[in-house]
Parts: structure tokens; C-alpha cells; sequence
């Protein structure tokens, strides 16, 4: 009789334990372009009542280069970019002797380019749902690298639909929702490259994105479900302002060298065709070496974490904040344009940084810190999840764990 009472104490001891460590959803919300200093316009009272009652990093730092796709796989993979495989926005690999461009479906779904292990994998091998609405990099075509739901990306899809969506997803019967749901909104980075940070278009967008987050809490009160949800909200990299003046043709420079140019803007990447025309190459860009740095892959700053990777050019250009790269096919496209917005600048540069809110029944209230990375991302979603996260990331736990409450 004693020891079935022992036993019986035991089980109930293992089923609360478990019911404790499962009762978190974990909602991961990324707003593009939104830098760290739009909630202080005084337009964001969502974001403020986060601030209040949750917590917040004064600006959360991205990887170099300050882009959008390898940034959105930086926080879910908690690597840098030169060691998850996504370099750019657009990049050439040498190897394959392929581009890769956020344009091209084919390359974006294709797993080969990407070298990291997202959360949802591990969670996924660990038995834990998670689903994704347009997060960068899941849409993979092998099964087992996606969520378990996913959405392909439809950039027209109306943004009430994609909360629609999320709350459907906790809909599900009890074993089959979802433990972790990332989802991607773009306004703020559309609107802050066609008009520049300090328009009209900027302003309506930061309200729009905040205005989603109350959409959001009132479907998640309407299911019962707003206690036990972790929210969490970031953006990959900031926006500064560029303009028609700020322009170095890098093509025109490099006039009777052979090479292979591949994007433009704040960073350029160089693939000369010899050894001869990169040594060429390299010296004409440094002997007019104004407003950008030039460097061969092995001389790029430590600090960058952006040189270990054969994916990564033998030499690489990055511009000064607010200049732009451009080849000649590009004059035109600048000489039209008078002010506007770019990111993908030294992460180091603030305008470049975004922004991290979160609150839940795992997060502190009201506790504010200072600027966070975004790498430690990862490894605090699996510490939300409950799982053991991948090992060999560049993220660290440590760095990020006092936010939570048991911290």
C-alpha cells in the first residue's frame, strides 16, 4: 500500500512537472526595418504597454551585414551569418557557381544554401510543434527542416489575415498547436526605403505594425489564452537615410579590370577574375579609399564576424553610413531618387539597430536593459520551449537569460 501511495506521488509529481514545463506559448513577431528609436515617436502604445509590463532592450544588435534575410536566420539559427550560409540578401557562391536572391523562390526554398539549423528544427526533433508565417528560411523543401506549419510567402497577403492566421493555429486541438510561432511583417523596411525614416509613410507604418500587437493580445484574451503566451518582438536591423549625392560608382573605378560585381548599396562584393586583377583591383580601391573601406576577405575586422566562410568574396567594400555602392546600370536608378532609405551597414552603427519587446508569463515586468544580440535569441527560445539547444551556435544563454523570471 505505501509503496503504491510512492508511486502514485510520483507520477503526480512527474505530471505537474511537465504540465509546468508545457504550458508556455511562444509567439516571435518581426517587424523589418523597424529601428530601435521609432517606439520613442510617442506612436507605439502597444509597444509602450510591452515596455511597462514586460521587458525591453534599449536596441537589439544584428549581424553584419545589417540585412534582412541573413538577420531573420541569424535569430532563429543563433549564428552569424558567415557560419549559417545566408551572406546577403544576394550573393554568389563560387563553389556552385549560383546566385542567391530573396527574389528567386528556387533559391530561397533551396536547402542547400542553407548551412544552420533553425529552431524549429531542433524543437521539431525534440517532439515540440512550431509553425512559421513567412519567417525567412521556412520554406525549405526538405520536410524535416520546416515547421510543422508553415505558409509560403505571399507579399500582398493583407496583415490582419497573417494575425488571422496565427490565432487559427492556437485553435488546434491541445496535441497538435503550435509551441512556437514566428511571423514577418514588412512595413516599416518597405516604406522606409521608398520615402526615407522621417516620412509620413514611416510614421503610418510604425502605427499600423503597434496596432497588430493589440490585434493580436484581444484574439489571444478572446481564446484564453493571453496568460499563457510569451510575446516576443523584434526586428532584424534598422534604416538610415541615403540620397542621389552620397554615391560611389565602383564600377566606373574599376574601368580595364576584369571581375564580377555582385550587389550594391552599403556593401559590394568583388570576385576578380585573376590574381593579377585582384591585386589591380584592390589597389585602386584603396588608393581612392573615401567614404567606404575596402578589404580582402582575410583582413576583414574580427569584430565583423565576417570572414570565415568561402561563400564571402576575396575582397569586400563597405560603404560609410548614408553612401551607396553603385554600378553604371545604377545612375540612373539613383539620379531619380532624392532621399530614401538603406540598411546593410557596420552593425556597430546604431541607426542599424532594431528592436526587442517581450512579455508573458516567462518574462520580467517592466525591466529595461540595454542593447542585446540578436544570436542569444535562439538559445532563448529554447530555454522557452523547454528543449536542448543546438550546441554549436555563436549565441550564448548566458547573455540574454536575465530576462526571464527565473534569472
Amino acid at each position: 500500500m505505501f509503496r503504491k501511495k510512492i508511486i502514485l506521488l510520483f507520477l503526480i509529481i512527474v505530471s505537474v512537472n511537465l504540465t509546468a514545463q508545457q504550458k508556455s506559448y511562444n509567439i516571435l513577431i518581426s517587424f523589418d526595418g523597424f529601428r530601435w528609436d521609432y517606439p520613442n515617436r510617442g506612436i507605439t502604445p502597444n509597444l509602450e504597454f510591452i515596455k511597462q509590463h514586460g521587458v525591453h532592450a534599449n536596441s537589439l544588435k544584428p549581424c553584419f551585414p545589417t540585412k534582412t534575410f541573413p538577420n531573420h536566420y541569424s535569430i532563429v539559427t543563433g549564428l552569424y551569418p558567415q557560419n549559417h550560409g545566408i551572406i546577403a540578401n544576394t550573393f554568389y557562391n563560387p563553389i556552385t557557381e549560383k546566385m542567391y536572391r530573396i527574389g528567386d523562390t528556387a533559391a530561397v526554398r533551396d536547402p542547400q544554401n542553407y548551412t544552420g539549423e533553425a529552431i524549429w528544427e531542433t524543437a521539431k526533433r525534440q517532439g515540440v510543434i512550431t509553425a512559421s508565417y513567412f519567417w525567412p528560411g521556412s520554406e525549405l523543401t526538405l520536410d524535416y527542416r520546416r515547421p510543422d506549419y508553415y505558409e509560403k510567402y505571399d507579399h500582398n497577403r493583407a496583415y490582419s489575415k497573417r494575425i488571422e492566421g496565427v490565432l487559427n493555429w492556437l485553435k488546434l486541438p491541445f496535441n497538435q498547436r503550435p509551441k512556437l510561432i514566428t511571423v514577418y511583417f514588412d512595413a516599416t523596411d518597405t516604406y522606409g526605403h521608398k520615402f526615407g525614416t522621417n516620412s509620413p509613410e514611416v510614421t503610418q507604418s510604425i502605427m499600423q505594425l503597434d496596432s497588430l500587437i493589440g490585434k493580436l493580445f484581444d484574439g489571444l484574451k478572446s481564446l484564453n489564452l493571453y496568460d499563457s503566451t510569451n510575446v516576443i518582438i523584434v526586428s532584424d536591423h534598422g534604416m538610415t537615410d541615403v540620397d542621389n549625392v552620397r554615391i560611389i560608382n565602383i564600377e566606373e573605378m574599376l574601368s580595364g579590370t576584369k571581375q564580377k560585381i555582385v550587389d550594391s548599396g552599403p556593401v559590394m562584393y568583388i570576385f576578380p577574375d585573376t590574381d593579377d586583377d585582384k591585386s589591380k583591383i584592390y589597389n585602386l580601391l584603396k588608393a581612392s579609399e573615401k567614404n567606404y573601406k575596402v578589404y580582402y576577405r582575410e583582413e576583414i575586422p574580427e569584430y565583423l564576424n565576417f570572414s570565415k566562410s568561402f561563400i564571402i568574396p576575396p575582397i569586400l567594400i563597405i560603404a560609410e553610413p548614408g553612401w551607396s555602392l553603385i554600378t553604371n546600370r545604377e545612375v540612373k536608378k539613383y539620379n531619380n531618387m532624392s532621399v530614401g532609405g538603406n540598411h546593410g551597414y557596420d552593425n556597430n552603427y546604431i541607426d542599424m539597430h532594431g528592436i526587442f519587446f517581450a512579455i508573458g508569463p516567462d518574462f520580467k515586468n517592466g525591466y529595461t536593459c540595454g542593447t542585446i544580440q540578436n544570436i542569444d535569441i535562439n538559445p532563448l527560445l529554447a530555454e522557452l520551449l523547454h528543449i536542448i539547444p543546438n550546441q554549436n551556435i555563436d549565441g550564448k544563454f548566458e547573455r540574454i537569460e536575465f530576462l526571464l523570471k527565473n534569472y
